[in-house]
């Protein structure tokens, strides 16, 4: 069922979860939910539209990524695991004292979700009537009710015949769902119905059984060391050769005296061919090892290759009139060694052309926010932010919100940010349309979900097209402002895209060093 074909205006029947009492295994809880599934066609609903969540949680943890690898690959799968800053400290609290960072147990480690109880896509872009016809499903009294997804980095973009399948954006509030907290799990399944969309009760209870059927209950832990794949071939969009006039191009128009850019952020799409098929979530458990301090995600919707990324980057973190951001921008290698590592963050910390890129992203951001915000806070103004290979100059971003139930003005403010797209953001897409020969799809896009009571979206950088088949797509970009050289941002390109070719192969996952 496509929620954007019915009409966003009414409110729906009914929004409600239901929990079951706790068990003690995955299998009892798969039981227990078929038959709750199996009792909901003896009830009269009332209602002619609604959406009714079923969880039973699990007194035992269980990586949602396991779980999702034991399942059917041919129905769509999604997974999203927000970002543990742990060892990090949160240096907003000037607005609020929650911690939203972490993890309890309200707050998910990781979801992973099979089937779509209800889907929101379109080819137009997205658009406030599209957010309104998402926001009928969602309610603060069920928070683990969301909506998974994501939106192109460009909507009015010529789109690829490999990312067709997404839409211009794409979002699903999974048929089944296991999540993973801290210390315990749960399994839950999903109804919705719609009989404007001539999709009744029992239409989607009959689904969802169907789906029941396909879901396994044995679980192996993915081995988390190398893949065993190889690559034989990297092929870039653009070539190195290529790519070297397109920087003097774009660095051309900035210095133009009657040009208003000062930013525009170059991209490159690497086909990597290997020699066995690419098992995604595989992969993406793989990079989980070194993503602690990074966002993991999965979007793979019908028919569709899957779109998996690990991402440094939040867009914004909402939770009633609180929202959270930051500014990411300028890379650096990781040292080998202690004392190398705090000499590239000093050269990183004090190049002027680090610090022009990172103060246009900065600055835009706050700026962004002041238009939806009362009061804006930046701390620090700038510092570094280490991950496992590279490292980045950084800074965080907290407002006071005027309205708390508008997610799209949130999006529309911040998405596309310098960080990925260029200052001011107009101008860079336009000249990004006319250098860029590929799709960029839903790399640089928004990509995470919509609640009730909360949302959050990663930007959707440091990811890979994974298509059945064998090989995938893998995107990085760069930025390009006064000052830069071709050949220093052609290794940036390569710095960025080793942290998916080498997790592929033989090398062995880096710990973040603090």
């Amino acid at each position: 069922m496509n929620g954007c074909e019915a009409s966003h205006k009414a409110p729906l029947g009914t929004v409600e979860t239901r929990s079951l009492p706790t068990v003690t295994s995955l299998a009892e809880a798969t039981e227990r939910l078929v038959t709750a599934v199996s009792n909901l066609m003896s009830e009269l609903s009332p209602f002619s539209s609604g959406i009714v969540r079923l969880q039973v949680p699990i007194d035992e943890q269980i990586g949602a990524l396991d779980w999702l690898h034991a399942q059917n690959d041919v129905l769509p799968r999604c997974f999203f695991s927000p970002r543990s800053d742990t060892g990090r400290p949160e240096l907003l609290h000037d607005l609020a004292s929650e911690n939203v960072n972490g993890s309890s147990d309200g707050n998910p480690v990781s979801v992973a979700g099979l089937g779509s109880a209800v889907f929101f896509s379109d080819h137009d872009p997205f658009s406030h009537d599209h957010w309104r016809s998402i926001r009928r499903f969602l309610s603060s009294n069920s928070p683990l009710i969301r909506a998974y997804g994501g939106l192109r980095f460009d909507p009015n973009g010529k789109v690829g015949v490999e990312w067709e399948q997404f839409g211009s954006f794409y979002f699903t509030v999974p048929q089944v769902e296991f999540v993973e907290f801290d210390s315990n799990s749960m399994l839950a399944a999903t109804v919705a119905w719609e009989d404007e969309l001539s999709w009744t009760l029992q239409n989607a209870i009959e689904s969802l059984e169907e789906t029941m059927l396909q879901v396994s209950s044995e679980i192996v832990r993915l081995k988390r060391e190398s893949l065993g794949v190889s690559v034989v071939s990297k092929n870039h969009v653009p070539s190195e050769e290529a790519y070297h006039p397109s920087v003097n191009t774009a660095l051309e128009v900035i210095k133009a005296e009657d040009s208003p850019l000062s930013k525009v952020v170059l991209a490159r799409s690497s086909r990597i061919i290997t020699d066995t098929e690419i098992d995604p979530i595989a992969w993406l458990a793989r990079l989980q090892c070194e993503g602690q301090d990074a966002y993991q995600f999965c979007l793979q919707p019908p028919r569709a290759p899957a779109f998996i990324g690990n991402t440094p980057e939040r867009l914004f973190y909402r939770k009633h009139l609180s929202v959270w951001s930051e500014a990411l921008a300028a890379t650096r290698p990781r040292g080998d060694t202690e004392v190398s590592d705090l000499e590239i963050e000093r050269d990183l910390l004090t190049s002027p052309k680090d610090d022009l890129e990172f103060s246009i992203v900065r600055e835009n951001i706050r700026e962004k926010l002041s238009a939806i915000c009362d009061e804006v806070i930046v701390k620090p103004p700038k510092t570094v932010r280490k991950l496992a290979r590279v490292q980045h100059l950084y800074s965080q971003l907290a407002g006071q919100l005027r309205r708390e139930d508008d997610e799209f003005d949130i999006l529309t403010a911040l998405h596309p940010t310098p960080a990925v797209c260029g200052c001011p953001v107009d101008e860079a897409r336009l000249l990004i349309k006319q250098i860029e020969s590929f799709d960029r799809g839903m790399y640089a896009g928004p990509v995470g979900f919509f609640g009730g009571g909360e949302s959050e979206f990663s930007v959707g950088i440091r990811s890979a097209l994974v298509e059945r088949g064998l090989g995938a797509l893998v995107y990085a970009g760069t930025g390009i402002v006064s000052g830069s050289d071709p050949s220093s941002e052609w290794n940036e390109l390569e710095l960025k895209i080793s942290q998916f070719t080498k997790t592929l192969e033989h090398e062995p996952a880096l710990q973040p060093i603090n």
